[in-house]
């Protein structure tokens, strides 16, 4: 276990300055929140397997009399709670995400109705709710510290489409804990992996979440690899081109439709400003080796995109899409792909010929430990042969 870092009060006035998502009360419970009691019924065992750190946070928040106290208690407990859910993935050896997500969404609801949260002014609560959500997703927790050749980041999302299927799991996110602090070797070449999960929410990407995350990366060149991951389709995707747009009329985890259509597709947002890039931007994967890995399913190199004049069809390189208004990006039109493109973009402005790209990973049905340890391990593989390549 690594040491808890000791937060100064200049270090929290500097995360203070971070942007937060905007929402009309930040008092009352999210429509995530609102899903733990079902959540409860269905998977007690899940909800409950982290309950130790959700009633010592809860304890601790409803003593607090001041800002400052709020601060420090979120960020102490939401960096322990990353740590406490790698440390229970690993023990249990269970392929199961879903712990994190549903404990973080019990301390981010009691939060919300500590008496002291309560009293602040709502610039305050946006940024105590915005530091539990960083730190609470590992962004404290990367540390190359191994001594290895190479250094991989890797992120996953939280489980999504939750009013289907309540007890969903994603891969992803479970990739994301299983591979944290792992270290791989391929052809006498070895690389420490660390890991982020980032919300299936538009309003956090809008915000710059995925930029406060990665840019220190890119900018200072800390890392050598870095790969989105989110769950797909059948097999195993690479996604070659992703898009600027949004197109998805799915829901975020929130519930929320952005209005984007196939007919209407929608730049996003960073900041409160449209998000500034070109339509389409291209992955620097060394995919044709990740290809090899061995596993049970597929690994394509997925160069499907939609745009506006074209419609849907197979570049073979970026010049095919000079002057096409994007539709969907290979990795779709919705924040997988977006993921991508963010962090596509951000390589090219800061790291020009660093490996940067996504996977999709073959999808599941609620939770399948086995599907999910097969899926994990093929990545891993991937993993390995990227770092030989690069």
């Amino acid at each position: 276990m690594k040491t808890l870092k000791k937060y100064s009060s200049a270090w929290i006035a500097a995360c203070c300055l971070l942007s937060a998502p905007s929402y009309a009360d930040y008092t009352k419970p999210t429509v995530e929140e609102l899903r733990i009691a079902k959540a409860k019924q269905a998977m007690p065992t899940v909800v409950s397997q982290l309950a130790d750190r959700v009633a010592e946070f809860d304890d601790q928040i409803n003593k607090a009399r001041k800002y400052t106290t709020l601060m420090q208690l979120v960020l102490r407990h939401s960096d322990l709670l990353w740590r406490d859910a790698v440390q229970s993935y690993k023990s249990a050896n269970d392929q199961d995400d879903r712990a994190l997500y549903w404990a973080r969404l019990q301390m981010s609801e009691s939060l919300r109705g500590a008496s002291a949260f309560q009293s602040l002014l709502p610039e305050q609560q946006a940024k105590l709710l915005w530091q539990f959500e960083l730190l609470s997703r590992g962004q404290m927790d990367v540390k190359f510290d191994r001594n290895t050749q190479k250094r991989i980041l890797i992120t996953g999302f939280d489980p999504f489409f939750l009013d289907r299927h309540i007890n969903q799991s994603n891969p992803s996110g479970a990739t994301a804990l299983a591979l944290d602090d792992v270290v791989i070797s391929s052809k006498g070449v070895s690389a420490e992996i660390e890991t982020l999960i980032v919300p299936v929410r538009f309003a956090d990407f809008d915000q710059g979440m995925i930029e406060t995350i990665l840019t220190p990366y890119f900018k200072e060149q800390a890392v050598d690899m870095v790969v989105t991951i989110s769950m797909g389709r059948e097999h195993f995707d690479l996604e070659h081109f992703p898009a600027l747009r949004r197109s998805a009329k799915a829901p975020d985890n929130l519930n929320v439709y952005t209005g984007a259509t196939s007919e209407n597709p929608l730049i996003p947002l960073l900041n409160n400003k449209p998000l500034a890039g070109p339509e389409f931007v291209v992955y620097s994967l060394p995919y044709q080796a990740m290809q090899k890995a061995t596993g049970q399913f597929k690994i394509n190199d997925n160069r499907f995109v939609q745009t506006l004049a074209k419609g849907e069809f197979y570049p073979s390189d970026l010049a095919e899409l000079n002057n096409e208004t994007s539709v969907q990006g290979s990795g779709g039109g919705y924040l997988s792909n977006e993921i991508s493109y963010r962090s596509i973009l951000l390589r090219n402005d800061y790291a020009p010929v660093m490996p940067v790209g996504h996977i999709h990973t073959p999808k599941i049905k609620a939770y399948e430990p086995q599907k999910t340890q097969a899926i994990i391990e093929q990545i891993k593989r991937m993993l390995g042969l990227a770092i030989s390549e690069i």
